[in-house]
């Protein structure tokens, strides 16, 4: 989970912006945990808590307001009884890595990756996008090939990972269009580090789609230390808390 964290805080200055260099600063002054950090860390903390994951998101984008959630989300977050309205967004997948670390079974995977994006997401595209990507870090962690995950993936969800196409930039905010370029990037990429780099420097929508590179290239690569610790540097305490839990549930505290 650190991963999709890292890719979010490394990803959100850049958001909307024109590609950076290759060579970008990770950590800048200007760089932030946004809603995909609040989202992911909420999902995190149902899980272990076996809570209602409508809930949960509520209770922490009230808690940290004002980190760019969208504006149908901000609204269905606002009210207690809002059903899900449909999106087919990326505000799903971008959420859901814990799944695929906490999950004792594939079929689990699926069950957990589906209820926590239809609460809000409950159009087909992002429950399919929520499973592939906690699926996909599931089945890495356990150190399935990465050919095989591609292979998987492409014949079970249709997704286009070649790397000419998937990682061919350009803002796209639906989750179906989201995915791609972010499994490309963490599959080609030589090191976590490569794979954010790669996926940033398309632009766009770089917080949110370097947060799913950042979970899916975790599961491959790990996350070097130095910017694990940089990335535990920008949370709020009780983001922390729930990191440490988290990791603490995963074995690696």
């Amino acid at each position: 989970m650190i991963g999709a964290i890292a890719g979010d805080i490394i990803g959100s200055r850049f958001e909307g912006e024109p590609s950076p260099p290759n060579d970008f600063e990770l950590f800048h002054p200007a760089c932030r945990f946004t809603d995909d950090t609040v989202c992911t860390v909420a999902v995190a903390d149902a899980v272990m808590t076996n809570a209602d994951f409508a809930e949960t998101l509520r209770v922490y984008v009230r808690r940290h307001p004002n980190r760019g959630y969208g504006g149908m989300f901000r609204k269905w977050a606002h009210r207690d009884d809002a059903p899900a309205y449909g999106s087919f967004g990326n505000g799903a997948p971008m959420r859901v890595s814990s799944i695929g670390w906490l999950s004792g079974s594939a079929e689990e995977v699926d069950r957990l990756a589906e209820a926590q994006a239809a609460v809000s997401h409950d159009h087909p595209d992002a429950i399919a996008a929520s499973k592939a990507v906690a699926r996909a870090i599931f089945a890495l962690r356990k150190g399935e090939p990465i050919a095989a995950v591609r292979n998987w993936l492409t014949e079970s969800y249709g997704y286009d990972l070649e790397p000419r196409n998937a990682l061919s930039g350009g803002f796209e905010p639906s989750a179906a269009g989201t995915v791609p370029p972010a499994f490309a990037a963490a599959f080609e990429g030589e090191s976590w580090e490569d794979a954010v780099r790669t996926v940033i420097m398309l632009g766009g929508d770089t917080d949110t789609v370097a947060c799913i590179c950042g979970a899916v290239a975790e599961a491959i690569h790990g996350v070097p230390p130095s910017i694990a610790t940089r990335a535990r540097d920008h949370l709020t305490d009780d983001l922390r808390q729930v990191l440490d839990r988290f990791e603490q549930r995963i074995g690696r505290a």
